[in-house]
Protein backbone atom coordinates (compact mmCIF):
# COMPACT_ATOMS: atom_id res chain seq x y z
CA UNK A 1 0.00 0.00 0.00
CA UNK A 2 1.27 3.10 -1.07
CA UNK A 3 0.25 6.86 -0.44
CA UNK A 4 -0.23 9.72 -3.32
CA UNK A 5 -0.63 13.04 -3.19
CA UNK A 6 -1.66 14.82 -6.61
CA UNK A 7 -1.96 18.72 -6.91
CA UNK A 8 -4.72 20.09 -9.72
CA UNK A 9 -2.72 23.30 -11.52
CA UNK A 10 -4.37 25.36 -14.08
CA UNK A 11 -8.18 24.22 -13.24
CA UNK A 12 -10.92 25.52 -10.51
CA UNK A 13 -11.06 22.58 -8.57
CA UNK A 14 -15.13 23.17 -7.98
CA UNK A 15 -15.24 22.40 -11.70
CA UNK A 16 -13.19 19.09 -11.62
CA UNK A 17 -15.19 18.01 -8.66
CA UNK A 18 -18.88 18.64 -9.81
CA UNK A 19 -21.82 19.65 -7.89
CA UNK A 20 -21.98 18.25 -4.77
CA UNK A 21 -18.46 16.52 -5.52
CA UNK A 22 -20.10 13.95 -8.10
CA UNK A 23 -17.63 13.79 -10.05
CA UNK A 24 -15.25 12.83 -7.20
CA UNK A 25 -17.86 10.17 -6.39
CA UNK A 26 -17.90 9.07 -9.87
CA UNK A 27 -13.93 8.53 -9.80
CA UNK A 28 -14.28 6.45 -6.36
CA UNK A 29 -17.05 4.32 -7.68
CA UNK A 30 -14.57 3.80 -10.77
CA UNK A 31 -11.69 2.48 -8.87
CA UNK A 32 -12.94 0.76 -5.73
CA UNK A 33 -9.74 -0.49 -4.28
CA UNK A 34 -8.18 2.94 -3.91
CA UNK A 35 -9.04 5.10 -0.93
CA UNK A 36 -9.74 8.60 -2.25
CA UNK A 37 -10.00 11.71 -0.23
CA UNK A 38 -9.97 15.50 -2.12
CA UNK A 39 -9.76 18.25 -0.44
CA UNK A 40 -9.15 21.88 -1.83
CA UNK A 41 -6.74 21.49 -4.99
CA UNK A 42 -5.23 18.38 -3.38
CA UNK A 43 -6.24 14.89 -4.12
CA UNK A 44 -5.05 12.26 -2.07
CA UNK A 45 -4.63 8.77 -2.96
CA UNK A 46 -3.76 5.17 -1.10
CA UNK A 47 -3.88 1.76 -2.78
CA UNK A 48 -2.27 -0.41 -4.43
CA UNK A 49 0.84 0.87 -6.61
CA UNK A 50 -0.01 -0.23 -10.13
CA UNK A 51 -4.00 0.81 -9.38
CA UNK A 52 -2.43 4.23 -8.44
CA UNK A 53 -0.34 4.83 -11.67
CA UNK A 54 -3.23 4.00 -13.56
CA UNK A 55 -5.07 6.20 -11.38
CA UNK A 56 -2.60 9.24 -11.73
CA UNK A 57 -2.57 9.15 -15.56
CA UNK A 58 -6.34 9.26 -15.83
CA UNK A 59 -6.66 12.35 -13.20
CA UNK A 60 -4.24 14.02 -15.42
CA UNK A 61 -6.17 13.53 -18.24
CA UNK A 62 -8.99 14.97 -16.85
CA UNK A 63 -7.05 17.94 -15.63
CA UNK A 64 -6.35 18.87 -19.21
CA UNK A 65 -9.55 18.17 -20.40
CA UNK A 66 -11.11 20.38 -17.52
CA UNK A 67 -7.95 23.19 -18.48
CA UNK A 68 -8.99 23.15 -21.67
CA UNK A 69 -13.00 23.30 -21.87
CA UNK A 70 -13.69 24.84 -18.49
CA UNK A 71 -16.15 21.87 -17.62
CA UNK A 72 -15.99 18.15 -16.37
CA UNK A 73 -19.06 16.28 -17.24
CA UNK A 74 -19.88 12.54 -16.16
CA UNK A 75 -19.95 11.33 -19.69
CA UNK A 76 -16.24 12.70 -20.32
CA UNK A 77 -14.94 10.96 -17.21
CA UNK A 78 -16.05 7.41 -17.73
CA UNK A 79 -15.18 8.08 -21.04
CA UNK A 80 -11.62 9.08 -20.11
CA UNK A 81 -10.78 6.73 -17.14
CA UNK A 82 -12.59 3.82 -20.22
CA UNK A 83 -9.71 4.28 -22.65
CA UNK A 84 -11.81 6.27 -24.89
CA UNK A 85 -11.48 9.56 -26.72
CA UNK A 86 -14.55 11.90 -24.85
CA UNK A 87 -16.92 13.66 -27.40
CA UNK A 88 -15.55 16.84 -27.26
CA UNK A 89 -16.17 19.63 -28.74
CA UNK A 90 -15.46 19.78 -32.54
CA UNK A 91 -12.13 22.30 -32.58
CA UNK A 92 -12.50 23.90 -35.78
CA UNK A 93 -11.60 27.92 -35.10
CA UNK A 94 -12.13 27.51 -31.53
CA UNK A 95 -9.27 30.12 -29.61
CA UNK A 96 -10.55 29.11 -26.03
CA UNK A 97 -14.14 27.32 -24.23
CA UNK A 98 -15.84 29.87 -22.26
CA UNK A 99 -16.70 28.81 -18.46
CA UNK A 100 -19.55 27.28 -19.23
CA UNK A 101 -17.58 24.97 -21.66
CA UNK A 102 -19.14 27.10 -24.88
CA UNK A 103 -16.60 27.45 -27.90
CA UNK A 104 -15.44 30.47 -28.19
CA UNK A 105 -14.74 31.49 -31.94
CA UNK A 106 -13.97 34.58 -34.20
CA UNK A 107 -17.85 34.84 -35.67
CA UNK A 108 -16.44 37.52 -38.73
CA UNK A 109 -14.04 37.17 -41.12
CA UNK A 110 -12.38 40.10 -39.78
CA UNK A 111 -12.30 38.35 -36.37
CA UNK A 112 -10.29 35.38 -38.44
CA UNK A 113 -7.75 37.92 -39.47
CA UNK A 114 -7.17 38.33 -36.40
CA UNK A 115 -6.72 35.25 -35.15
CA UNK A 116 -3.83 34.47 -37.93
CA UNK A 117 -2.50 37.92 -37.61
CA UNK A 118 -1.53 36.94 -33.89
CA UNK A 119 0.28 33.99 -35.33
CA UNK A 120 2.18 35.31 -38.02
CA UNK A 121 3.57 38.59 -36.46
CA UNK A 122 4.34 39.90 -32.85
CA UNK A 123 2.51 43.02 -32.97
CA UNK A 124 -1.06 43.75 -33.88
CA UNK A 125 -3.53 46.22 -34.64
CA UNK A 126 -7.02 45.79 -34.02
CA UNK A 127 -9.04 48.93 -35.42
CA UNK A 128 -12.63 48.63 -35.31
CA UNK A 129 -15.88 49.79 -34.12
CA UNK A 130 -17.91 49.20 -30.97
CA UNK A 131 -18.86 45.69 -30.87
CA UNK A 132 -16.91 44.40 -33.29
CA UNK A 133 -15.69 41.52 -31.18
CA UNK A 134 -11.51 43.29 -31.38
CA UNK A 135 -10.98 43.64 -27.43
CA UNK A 136 -13.09 40.25 -26.52
CA UNK A 137 -11.14 38.27 -29.64
CA UNK A 138 -7.88 39.83 -28.21
CA UNK A 139 -8.15 38.73 -24.26
CA UNK A 140 -9.31 35.35 -25.96
CA UNK A 141 -6.20 35.00 -27.96
CA UNK A 142 -3.79 35.82 -24.49
CA UNK A 143 -5.85 33.35 -22.35
CA UNK A 144 -5.08 30.64 -24.74
CA UNK A 145 -1.50 31.70 -25.09
CA UNK A 146 -1.33 31.45 -20.73
CA UNK A 147 -3.05 28.05 -21.21
CA UNK A 148 -0.62 26.69 -23.45
CA UNK A 149 1.90 28.49 -21.59
CA UNK A 150 3.69 30.04 -23.85
CA UNK A 151 3.38 32.97 -22.13
CA UNK A 152 3.70 33.15 -18.61
CA UNK A 153 1.62 36.59 -17.69
CA UNK A 154 -1.22 38.45 -19.35
CA UNK A 155 -0.67 42.40 -18.98
CA UNK A 156 -4.33 44.48 -20.25
CA UNK A 157 -4.07 48.39 -19.89
CA UNK A 158 -6.26 51.33 -20.96
CA UNK A 159 -5.69 55.01 -21.01
CA UNK A 160 -7.88 56.95 -18.35
CA UNK A 161 -8.88 59.47 -20.28
CA UNK A 162 -11.96 60.69 -18.57
CA UNK A 163 -10.13 61.47 -15.71
CA UNK A 164 -6.88 62.78 -17.53
CA UNK A 165 -4.91 59.95 -16.12
CA UNK A 166 -4.79 62.38 -12.46
CA UNK A 167 -7.28 59.52 -10.45
CA UNK A 168 -6.80 61.95 -7.12
CA UNK A 169 -10.47 63.22 -7.30
CA UNK A 170 -12.26 59.76 -7.08
CA UNK A 171 -12.84 58.23 -4.17
CA UNK A 172 -11.47 54.98 -2.65
CA UNK A 173 -8.31 53.37 -2.82
CA UNK A 174 -6.02 53.19 -6.19
CA UNK A 175 -8.03 49.78 -7.41
CA UNK A 176 -11.38 51.56 -6.64
CA UNK A 177 -10.22 54.28 -8.76
CA UNK A 178 -8.93 53.07 -11.98
CA UNK A 179 -11.56 49.63 -11.69
CA UNK A 180 -14.62 51.61 -13.52
CA UNK A 181 -11.95 52.43 -16.38
CA UNK A 182 -11.04 48.37 -16.38
CA UNK A 183 -14.44 46.75 -15.97
CA UNK A 184 -15.16 45.80 -19.39
CA UNK A 185 -11.93 43.87 -19.81
CA UNK A 186 -12.57 42.06 -16.17
CA UNK A 187 -15.81 41.32 -17.67
CA UNK A 188 -14.40 39.38 -20.77
CA UNK A 189 -11.67 37.28 -18.13
CA UNK A 190 -14.76 36.40 -16.42
CA UNK A 191 -16.34 34.78 -19.73
CA UNK A 192 -13.00 32.78 -20.03
CA UNK A 193 -11.21 32.05 -16.71
CA UNK A 194 -13.17 30.10 -13.51
CA UNK A 195 -13.84 33.00 -11.01
CA UNK A 196 -11.16 31.21 -8.37
CA UNK A 197 -8.91 30.76 -10.85
CA UNK A 198 -9.31 34.10 -12.08
CA UNK A 199 -8.80 35.54 -8.79
CA UNK A 200 -5.98 33.02 -8.24
CA UNK A 201 -4.04 34.70 -11.10
CA UNK A 202 -4.86 38.40 -10.43
CA UNK A 203 -3.15 37.41 -7.10
CA UNK A 204 -0.01 36.24 -8.04
CA UNK A 205 0.08 39.06 -11.08
CA UNK A 206 0.04 36.18 -13.60
CA UNK A 207 -2.70 38.83 -14.90
CA UNK A 208 -2.30 42.24 -15.05
CA UNK A 209 -4.66 45.18 -15.44
CA UNK A 210 -3.45 49.08 -14.89
CA UNK A 211 -4.01 52.05 -16.49
CA UNK A 212 -1.85 52.90 -19.34
CA UNK A 213 0.28 55.58 -17.52
CA UNK A 214 1.04 52.50 -14.94
CA UNK A 215 3.43 51.51 -17.91
CA UNK A 216 6.22 53.59 -17.91
CA UNK A 217 9.65 52.47 -17.07
CA UNK A 218 8.52 48.37 -17.65
CA UNK A 219 10.17 45.86 -20.03
CA UNK A 220 7.27 43.36 -20.47
CA UNK A 221 8.57 39.81 -21.22
CA UNK A 222 7.04 36.40 -21.70
CA UNK A 223 3.48 37.98 -21.83
CA UNK A 224 0.67 38.85 -24.03
CA UNK A 225 0.26 42.96 -23.61
CA UNK A 226 -2.93 44.50 -24.41
CA UNK A 227 -3.90 48.35 -24.83
CA UNK A 228 -7.64 48.83 -25.35
CA UNK A 229 -9.22 52.20 -26.19
CA UNK A 230 -5.60 53.06 -28.38
CA UNK A 231 -7.69 56.01 -29.43
CA UNK A 232 -7.30 57.94 -26.67
CA UNK A 233 -3.64 57.46 -26.23
CA UNK A 234 -1.59 60.45 -27.22
CA UNK A 235 1.78 59.94 -29.51
CA UNK A 236 3.88 60.05 -26.54
CA UNK A 237 1.76 57.41 -24.65
CA UNK A 238 1.16 54.93 -27.22
CA UNK A 239 5.09 55.23 -28.22
CA UNK A 240 6.09 54.63 -24.54
CA UNK A 241 3.44 51.73 -24.42
CA UNK A 242 4.78 50.07 -27.71
CA UNK A 243 8.62 50.35 -26.25
CA UNK A 244 7.71 48.27 -23.09
CA UNK A 245 8.15 45.49 -25.60
CA UNK A 246 10.58 42.54 -24.45
CA UNK A 247 11.35 39.24 -25.07
CA UNK A 248 8.89 36.06 -26.16
CA UNK A 249 5.69 39.05 -25.76
CA UNK A 250 2.87 39.80 -28.33
CA UNK A 251 1.30 43.57 -28.36
CA UNK A 252 -2.41 44.11 -29.34
CA UNK A 253 -3.63 47.29 -29.46
CA UNK A 254 -7.37 47.82 -30.48
CA UNK A 255 -9.11 51.28 -30.24
CA UNK A 256 -11.89 52.84 -32.41
CA UNK A 257 -10.99 56.08 -34.61
CA UNK A 258 -14.37 57.42 -34.88
CA UNK A 259 -14.44 57.35 -30.89
CA UNK A 260 -11.84 59.01 -30.03
CA UNK A 261 -12.11 61.26 -26.68
CA UNK A 262 -9.54 63.83 -26.70
CA UNK A 263 -9.47 67.24 -26.93
CA UNK A 264 -9.81 68.39 -30.61
CA UNK A 265 -6.28 70.03 -30.24
CA UNK A 266 -4.52 66.46 -29.81
CA UNK A 267 -3.79 64.40 -31.88
CA UNK A 268 -4.67 60.62 -31.36
CA UNK A 269 -1.46 58.47 -31.00
CA UNK A 270 -3.09 55.64 -32.90
CA UNK A 271 -3.82 57.14 -35.77
CA UNK A 272 -0.32 59.00 -35.93
CA UNK A 273 1.09 55.15 -35.06
CA UNK A 274 -1.27 53.20 -38.28
CA UNK A 275 0.55 56.27 -40.66
CA UNK A 276 4.08 55.89 -38.98
CA UNK A 277 4.34 51.55 -38.66
CA UNK A 278 2.90 50.86 -41.63
CA UNK A 279 4.66 48.62 -43.60
CA UNK A 280 6.67 47.57 -40.59
CA UNK A 281 7.85 43.79 -40.93
CA UNK A 282 6.21 42.27 -37.67
CA UNK A 283 3.35 44.37 -37.43
CA UNK A 284 -0.09 43.34 -38.49
CA UNK A 285 -2.76 45.65 -39.12
CA UNK A 286 -6.79 44.35 -39.21
CA UNK A 287 -9.55 47.08 -39.66
CA UNK A 288 -12.78 45.80 -38.58
CA UNK A 289 -16.16 46.98 -39.90
CA UNK A 290 -19.67 46.79 -38.94
CA UNK A 291 -20.31 44.03 -40.97
CA UNK A 292 -18.05 42.56 -37.48
CA UNK A 293 -20.52 43.32 -34.94
CA UNK A 294 -21.54 40.92 -33.06
CA UNK A 295 -23.27 42.68 -30.31
CA UNK A 296 -27.27 43.64 -30.33
CA UNK A 297 -28.57 44.27 -33.94
CA UNK A 298 -29.56 47.62 -32.52
CA UNK A 299 -25.22 48.24 -32.18
CA UNK A 300 -25.16 47.90 -36.25
CA UNK A 301 -28.20 50.17 -36.96
CA UNK A 302 -26.90 52.81 -34.18
CA UNK A 303 -23.67 52.49 -36.23
CA UNK A 304 -25.07 52.99 -39.65
CA UNK A 305 -27.12 56.29 -38.44
CA UNK A 306 -23.97 57.97 -36.89
CA UNK A 307 -21.86 57.06 -40.01
CA UNK A 308 -24.84 58.84 -42.16
CA UNK A 309 -25.08 61.83 -39.54
CA UNK A 310 -21.24 62.16 -39.72
CA UNK A 311 -21.39 61.90 -43.40
CA UNK A 312 -24.14 65.04 -43.55
CA UNK A 313 -22.35 66.87 -41.13
CA UNK A 314 -18.98 66.72 -43.23
CA UNK A 315 -20.88 67.46 -46.47
CA UNK A 316 -23.07 70.58 -44.55
CA UNK A 317 -19.29 71.95 -43.67
CA UNK A 318 -18.15 71.38 -47.36
CA UNK A 319 -20.76 73.58 -48.59
CA UNK A 320 -20.76 75.77 -45.89
CA UNK A 321 -16.88 76.49 -46.23
CA UNK A 322 -17.20 76.55 -50.85
CA UNK A 323 -20.37 79.25 -50.33
CA UNK A 324 -17.64 81.25 -48.44
CA UNK A 325 -15.31 80.88 -50.80
CA UNK A 326 -18.08 81.69 -53.41
CA UNK A 327 -19.07 85.11 -51.27
CA UNK A 328 -15.43 85.98 -50.81
CA UNK A 329 -14.39 86.09 -54.75
CA UNK A 330 -17.41 87.87 -55.52
CA UNK A 331 -16.85 90.23 -52.64
CA UNK A 332 -13.16 90.53 -54.35
CA UNK A 333 -15.03 91.13 -57.77
CA UNK A 334 -17.53 94.07 -56.66
CA UNK A 335 -13.90 96.06 -55.12
CA UNK A 336 -12.36 95.94 -58.24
Amino acid sequence: MIEKLIVLEDIDPVIFYGVNNANVQLIKSLYPKLRIVARGNVIKVLGDEEEMCAFEENIIALQKYCAQYNSLKEEVIIDIIKGNAPQAEKAGNVIVFSVTGKPIIPRSENQLKLVEGFAKNDMLFAIGPAGSGKTYTAIALAVRALKEKEIKKIILSRPAVEAGEKLGFLPGDMKEKIDPYLQPLYDALQDMIPAAKLKEYMELNVIQIAPLAFMRGRTLNDAVVILDEAQNTSAQQIKMFLTRMGMNTKMIVTGDITQIDLPSSQTSGLVQAMKILKGVKGISFVELNKKDIVRHKLVERIVDAYEKFDKEVKEDRYKKIEEEKKNHLNGVIRNL
